[in-house]
């Protein structure tokens, strides 16, 4: 399908930045039902759905093949954040450049006075934030009582963020008969009662549907130990090596500490989030557009409208609240037809909920073991071959260069010089609790055996497949609990109501006084309940839950007694 029935500008525009035919969501505003009509659209991220509210508004802007000049606006999009107002100001621009149309923006960390100076000279499109936009309107300098469209992009994010009265004075001070267009990933009822109140007779239009998963992403996930999280991800990072990741987390806090995190092992990295200035924003967007900077961490809200076209994968640090926000997530890759991955990490007690979400989302997933420094490792040697046997341009002094390295070393010590020059700038890659090193016993998955204890003591906790536990899981927690190293976890045995496992008679005591002192309340792991074992268990344990006694120790005094309540 092709674009068809749109002012011929308009097309050549289109065609001149490579698009061949509309997607699905600008084909449905460009259906003769939809013309001239108020809409409520849910698309995805990455959709198109700037081009397409572009040009569904063209029935109100253009008069033959031109925008008319004018001293009021025609046209207002509103967005919720910073970088996406200009984003789709820059696209806009391209869209009505030949038609001649003014583009202003007004947002928030720019020049108000300038702003308003661009209001003053007649502009016939206005792209804002809700904040500064009520600022203008407030002074007098935005004049809306001309204005024939209005765009909500994005709006159940805006009315998340608190920015109801705002829409709501703005949509008031613009006339009654104007046509709204309301584009909202998702339907809550604050958006039904926005949508009631500012619009008549609304069509509405889907195609999150059609586009569900988008299939220009790939989507894997892993499951690793809550204590891992940190580690798989310095490993994914390292192992696709991708011109720019993103990272998301939940908070602020989370942001900042995954940041310097990342910092103190040799990414390049930057952060995004609630608390950071407008200008330090900038300093960050510029830094991944300009190559300096290649990992940036995020907030949802922060993330939102970024458009960076090198970006090719996106990470789930913590998890998304619903399919929705994953769809937003992911979907700052994968567009204007590149591929990208998306990659979820899943502590191992969430996987079914999150198995959970992928099947509402209708997501084909992957799920992958988390990568291990050999598979990094072998990845580099392939990557350095790659780019050292590459084409490369010289000059004179290139050569001149070359030729005193040659007369005063041997090509092989050359080679191997450069190589180490290459690989010393990458970053280690990290071991995880759940993997073992070479040379020491594996977690074997089914029975969880770490065979090679002689003298040891037996404990049982309160967590058994009923709770989905896991070898991959138990024997991080372990070691964070009982301040242990994982090769002083024996054998590790799951039965449905409870797990039994050894560690040497050396650190037993020790072990059970650590993991009474960690049983603080605010940690979801904290409940779980200790008992040491008489002797070695029965090789089929009974199917009864135990009631936990406090480890007595080799004084005999019993340690904090523990909370009896696992996760359920």
């Amino acid at each position: 399908m092709s674009f068809q029935n749109i002012p011929a500008l308009l097309g050549q525009a289109l065609a001149a930045r490579g698009y061949a035919a509309p997607t699905p969501v600008q084909a449905a505003v460009l259906e003769p039902e939809a013309q001239g009509r108020d809409l409520i659209v849910s698309a995805q991220t990455g959709s198109g759905k700037t081009v397409a509210f572009g040009l569904a508004f063209a029935g109100e802007l253009l008069e033959g093949d031109a925008v008319p000049p004018v001293r009021t606006p025609l046209a207002l999009v509103i967005a919720p954040t910073r970088e996406l107002a200009l984003q789709v100001s820059r696209e806009l621009i391209w869209l009505y450049g030949k038609a001649g149309a003014r583009i202003a923006t007004c947002v928030g960390g720019m020049d108000a006075a300038k702003e308003r100076r661009n209001l003053a000279q007649g502009a016939q499109i206005v792209v804002g934030t809700p904040g500064r936009l009520r600022d203008h309107l407030e002074r007098g300098a935005l004049d809306l009582s001309a204005l024939r469209v209005a765009v909500l992009d994005e709006a159940d994010e805006m009315l998340d963020m608190g920015f109801r009265e705002d829409l709501e004075e703005i949509l008031d001070a613009s006339p009654p008969e104007r046509r709204t267009l309301l584009f909202s990933a998702t339907m809550p009822k604050p958006i039904v009662a926005l949508a009631k109140r500012y619009q008549r007779d609304a069509l509405r239009i889907s195609t999150v549907g059609e586009d569900r998963g988008h299939g220009d992403i790939a989507y894997q996930a892993l499951a690793v130990a809550q204590t891992d999280i940190e580690h798989a991800v310095v490993n994914l990072l390292r192992l696709h090596e991708a011109d720019t990741a993103m990272l998301f987390c939940a908070t602020r806090e989370n942001v900042r500490h995954l940041h310097a995190t990342l910092v103190e092992r040799g990414f390049a990295a930057v952060a995004l989030s609630g608390e950071h200035s407008q200008n330090e924003r900038n300093a960050a967007l510029q830094a991944l557009r300009d190559r300096r900077a290649r990992v940036c961490v995020a907030t949802d809200v922060a993330a939102r409208g970024i458009d960076l076209p090198t970006l090719s994968l996106v990470i789930h640090v913590e998890l998304p609240r619903d399919a929705e926000t994953l769809q937003h997530r992911s979907g700052r890759t994968g567009r204007a037809g590149k591929k990208g991955t998306a990659v979820l990490v899943v502590p191992y007690q969430r996987r079914r909920r999150v198995e959970m979400m992928l099947r509402g989302a209708r997501i084909q997933a992957e799920w992958i073991a988390a990568p291990t420094p050999e598979a990094i490792r072998a990845q580099d040697r392939e990557r350095l071959v790659t780019a050292l046997l590459a084409p490369v341009e010289t000059d004179e002094e290139d050569q001149a260069i070359a030729a005193r390295l040659l007369a005063g070393r041997s090509p092989e010590e050359i080679a191997a010089a450069l190589v180490r020059a290459h690989r010393a700038s990458l970053p280690e890659p990290e071991e995880l609790l759940g993997q073992a090193a070479p040379g020491e016993p594996r977690v074997d998955p089914r029975t969880g055996h770490r065979g090679g204890f002689e003298d040891t003591v037996w404990f049982r906790i309160d967590v058994g497949r009923r709770h989905n536990a896991d070898p991959r899981w138990i024997l991080p927690l372990l070691c964070r609990r009982g301040h242990i190293t994982k090769a002083e976890v024996g054998a590790i045995r799951i039965l449905p109501a409870e797990t039994q496992f050894d560690v040497p008679r050396a650190v037993a005591d020790r072990f059970a006084k650590a993991w009474s002192r960690t049983a603080d309340k605010g940690d979801p792991e904290s409940g779980i309940a200790l008992e040491a074992l008489q002797g070695r268990p029965a090789p089929h344990a009974p199917r009864k839950t135990y009631a936990p006694k406090p480890y007595k120790g080799a004084g005999g005094k019993p340690g904090r007694k523990p909370n009896a309540r696992g996760p359920r």
